[in-house]
């Protein structure tokens, strides 16, 4: 399978970027990052740079692989990483654009390469439990309901991506918030906590995310499928505090 690529090149946050054209034959069995690592080899043999771009665990789990083609974060494949997506998925599509989260709070790196370390920033404002829970109690000691626990086990399956942030059209990290406070909120432990909405949203707005304007393509992008269900959850939490 022969493809042309459009790759975004860019130094560094401070540096003008551009498209810049390859053209690679490859198998139609090969994962997306090992297209990515052929072409870098081409490069390399030929005295050019390699492209830089994110990856980690490669199986679908971690979401380092924030990369968008062809206008869509992750790829063209409902719930399923960059990293996941094979060469084969594309075989109808010669010309394909490849280029990195666009979000004035993720600032680009190198290449495909953004800093997503805004998330972190959002993560310290409240994002976890503070208060002193001892060894793991017996398991009937603190009944919850299997609802409650399945929501919880849902909303926490954000893998903090950013594919969300990509998609918006505010740049907005409404949902990976929502996921994170759902996740802590809707468990007794994180229920002692009643301002963890606010300060996580504030610190979402201090670190320059836009605000959710029901636009749901963070929805439809998301690689773990955490539904704007968990929105409305912690608007209510938010509601509730002030």
């Amino acid at each position: 399978m022969i493809f042309t690529l459009h790759i975004w090149r860019q130094h560094d946050a401070n540096s003008q970027g551009n498209f810049e054209q390859h053209h690679i034959d490859v198998s139609e069995d090969t994962s997306f990052l090992e297209m990515l690592d052929a072409l870098n080899e081409q490069l390399i043999r030929t005295g050019q740079e390699a492209i830089a771009f994110d990856f980690d665990c490669r199986e679908g789990i971690c979401g380092s692989c924030n990369l968008v083609i062809n206008g869509t974060p992750h790829g063209k494949h409902r719930a399923t990483t960059t990293c996941q997506q094979y060469m084969r998925d594309y075989a109808g599509e010669n010309e394909l654009w490849i280029e990195p989260w666009r979000a004035t709070a993720f600032p680009i790196i190198k290449d495909l390469i953004v800093d997503r370390s805004a998330f972190d920033k959002i993560i310290q404002a409240d994002g976890y439990i503070d208060i002193r829970t001892g060894s793991a109690p017996e398991a009937n000691t603190m009944p919850v309901e299997k609802h409650i626990a399945d929501d919880a086990f849902d909303a926490a399956t954000c893998i903090g991506c950013g594919a969300c942030v990509a998609a918006c059209p505010n740049a907005s990290a409404t949902l990976f918030v929502a996921a994170k406070v759902s996740h802590l909120s809707s468990l007794p432990q994180g229920q002692m906590d009643q301002q963890r909405a606010r300060k996580m949203l504030l610190a979402m707005d201090e670190q320059g995310f836009g605000g959710c304007s029901n636009y749901r393509e963070c929805e439809r992008v998301c690689p773990k499928e955490i539904s704007v269900s968990n929105i409305t959850t912690m608007n209510k939490l938010l509601y509730q505090s002030s």
